[in-house]
């Protein structure tokens, strides 16, 4: 494990990251999946679409995400076009109604073994460049980003803490505290993909839909250099 990670928040006017179980009528997970997260961090950094998922295996990568504005949903019909029978004619057309995240902004962490990949996406983010357009979880939801650190980080104890990522539940020690006021929710996402663009493994995970912290006792929770304190997925 790394002991330190690259900060930076993404945010656009909308974002779908569908959710794998729907087809008709697409719904989107709340905030990015690590598959999704991947592919950000791939677009800016410039790796293949052909190759980038080996270099976000657990072993290599650690991906955590904090929801930073509260997470709002819309309904939106779109107009899918027949390109089997012809790309320059439209044919024939369908409406479906997607559902997207408006105005989402989400806080990025992330550390990696490759210490070449990790200085190149430092000065990349640094500099406000990318060598791929990054989007929220479909090419024409273009997303902007900022650099906010590289901040160094230590393991914290197993006792009851505020958590201020989203938290996977098979790292709780018991369960998290519930505080009044605030909207707890867990989702079941894709974590990690193969090189054939299999997914290898799934989570359910704890987020608070407001952007607030989870007070929870966890095995591996790290607190950062500004005093949050994060749980990768």
């Amino acid at each position: 494990m790394q002991d330190r990670v690259l900060v930076f928040d993404v945010w656009g006017d909308y974002a779908h990251f569908r959710k794998i179980y729907t087809t008709t009528s697409p719904l989107t997970y709340s905030f990015p999946p690590r598959t999704a997260i991947s592919g950000i961090v791939g677009a800016i950094a410039g790796l293949s679409k052909d190759e980038y998922f080996r270099y976000f295996f657990r072993d290599r990568a650690s991906i955590g995400c904090r929801i930073l504005e509260p997470v709002k949903k819309v309904r939106i019909g779109e107009n899918l076009i027949d390109t089997k029978k012809s790309m320059q004619r439209i044919i024939n057309r369908t409406q479906i109604r997607f559902e997207f995240l408006k105005d989402p902004v989400y806080r990025i962490y992330f550390g990696h073994s490759d210490g070449r990949l990790f200085r190149d996406l430092r000065e990349l983010l640094e500099e406000h460049r990318c060598v791929y357009t990054p989007c929220l979880g479909l090419s024409q939801l273009v997303c902007n980003f900022k650099f906010a650190g590289e901040w160094s980080m230590r393991r914290c104890g197993d006792e009851f803490q505020e958590i201020n990522s989203v938290v996977p539940l098979r790292s709780l020690l018991e369960p998290p505290e519930f505080e009044e006021g605030r909207e707890y929710f867990s989702e079941v996402m894709p974590c990690v993909m193969g090189e054939g663009r299999e997914v290898m493994d799934y989570s359910e995970i704890l987020y608070e839909r407001n952007g607030g912290s989870i007070k929870a006792r966890t095995r591996d929770a790290w607190e950062l250099e500004n005093g949050e304190r994060i749980v990768f997925i």
